[in-house]
């Protein structure tokens, strides 16, 4: 038990190793969710440009890939 409270009180230094690891903790989190938000707002500008002008399918080869003169 007292192994853990050792840990725990980081050598006196816990008041300041703790707050430490939970701001870093929420600039992780903050940093998540804006880069989920940015993604989905991503994924529906390119849904909506799709909409607008499909893509142009590829024209399948004539011949067996050599190259014409």
């Amino acid at each position: 038990m007292t192994d853990i409270s050792t840990f725990l009180d980081m050598g006196g230094y816990a008041g300041f190793v703790w707050p430490s690891y939970g701001a870093v903790i929420g600039v992780l989190a903050v940093l998540l969710w804006l880069s989920l938000r940015g993604l989905k707002a991503a994924e529906r500008e390119l849904a909506q440009l799709e909409g607008e002008a499909p893509r142009a399918r590829r024209a399948s080869p004539t011949n067996d890939g050599a190259a014409q003169p």
